[in-house]
């Protein structure tokens, strides 16, 4: 059986428990936490998180430096592994116009007006340092993402000049997915290879994107259809992001259903026969192992979380700041026993704020929900998943369904121990 991650971060965490074992103790007095509760309870509440923690020393849970980057789009652009500081510059030029949006009225538009004036420059001027950092075989994709990007910009300051605000972040959403599309082009490959004992595990070796459509059974206006993207990133969580598209492209998670709703957390992926995760034809469970890439490493930390690993206040690469962060829900004292058991962060609580965030490190996030989003809020127990599909990226998995070849190994010369 598994456990529980806080009243109510902790449910959503880990596999679900068998009906008859679904129990889960909250935690009481004005500290609020306790410690981990029955096993059998697992999920994401905000006191099982708590409780899976025991007493949370605020000095703990420092913020990063700067504030949170909260925004799906701008986290997966960030997890890249690139080093172009122009193109960086450009990015964080555009991104800054969310912020300058607060501004109330008109008077917004000034500093916005800047910000893509500041982008242009850096575009003009460093526009050869762009080009020689693209890969060989994407310089003529990228060099055309670029040519798409200025227009996007020209476009841009005319709705400034003429006063038009609420195009403003629809124009901004299309200059920053070209931004991302130069950026992707710069990657010449995985950065790493995974250890030996998960070479025959699938590994996403590269980005993919799906669609999630959802039955929704009750909505302000009455039950309807949902649709929502989901990128899965394998640069920085390949064998994670393997193995969920692998069920992805065997219907694992097609006619099934939304398990746990409570406001902290949307989760499914139970099997119906009420086993904790996906069984091999020998009737084995597959495992998934806990992979967590922090910053600065050449490699993910395996088997251990960074907690454990004494490194709990590290910054990760793929961090618990977005609505609808997507991480495999897990065992709390089996750090490599998730399966099939999936779940997406709703909102910030006094235990998940962006920034310093407590489950960061604790659990393997793998992608984000970057369209439709917002359908999550509306996603209740029982509603009915008519499937997740892979739009692009299917090429990048190895080992996936039918699959006999070992992965390839883009990076030989960096190895995780």
């Amino acid at each position: 059986m598994q456990s529980s991650l806080a009243s109510r971060t902790s449910r959503a965490c880990a596999p679900a428990p068998r009906a008859t074992r679904n129990v889960v103790t909250r935690a009481t007095g004005s500290q609020g936490v306790r410690g981990w509760v029955d096993k059998a309870a697992i999920g994401l509440t905000a006191a099982a998180l708590t409780l899976s923690l025991g007493q949370v020393d605020p000095a703990e849970a420092r913020l990063t430096a700067g504030d949170p980057v909260t925004n799906p789009s701008a986290i997966l652009r960030y997890a890249l592994p690139i080093d172009n500081k122009q193109i960086r510059q450009v990015q964080k030029s555009l991104e800054a116009i969310s912020e300058q949006l607060r501004i109330p009225g008109s008077k917004s538009l000034g500093p916005v007006g800047k910000s893509i004036s500041n982008a242009q420059r850096v575009l003009e001027r460093e526009e050869a340092k762009i080009i020689a950092d693209f890969a060989p075989d994407k310089k003529e994709e990228g060099i055309a993402s670029i040519a798409g990007l200025k227009k996007s910009l020209e476009e841009f300051q005319v709705l400034v000049q003429n006063q038009e605000k609420q195009q403003v972040t629809m124009k901004q959403r299309e200059a920053l997915d070209f931004v991302g599309s130069i950026e992707e082009d710069m990657v010449t490959g995985m950065k790493f290879t995974v250890p030996d004992e998960y070479k025959n595990l699938p590994q996403l070796l590269g980005r993919s994107t799906l669609e999630m459509k959802v039955e929704l059974s009750e909505t302000p206006e009455g039950p309807r259809d949902a649709f929502m993207t989901i990128v899965l990133d394998g640069y920085n969580a390949p064998v994670s992001a393997g193995a969920f598209e692998d069920l992805v492209l065997r219907g694992f998670y097609d006619n099934t259903e939304i398990q746990r709703s409570d406001g902290f957390v949307i989760q499914t992926g139970q099997p119906a026969d009420g086993s904790e995760g996906f069984k091999l034809p020998n009737g084995e469970i597959r495992r998934v192992p806990l992979e967590v890439l922090v910053i600065g490493d050449e490699v993910p930390v395996y088997n251990e979380s960074l907690e454990d690993a004494g490194r709990s206040n590290e910054t990760i690469a793929l961090p618990f700041n977005a609505y609808g962060t997507m991480a495999w829900a897990r065992n709390e004292f089996e750090p490599d026993s998730a399966s099939s058991q999936v779940f997406w962060l709703l909102k910030e609580s006094e235990i998940t704020p962006a920034g310093s965030n407590l489950l960061d490190g604790r659990f393997a996030v793998f992608g984000y929900m970057t369209v439709g989003q917002e359908e999550l809020a509306f996603m209740k127990v029982g509603d009915k998943i008519d499937y997740i599909k892979v739009l692009s990226g299917a090429e990048n998995l190895v080992n996936g369904p039918g699959s006999k070849a070992p992965p390839v190994k883009v990076a030989p010369e960096v190895t995780a121990e």
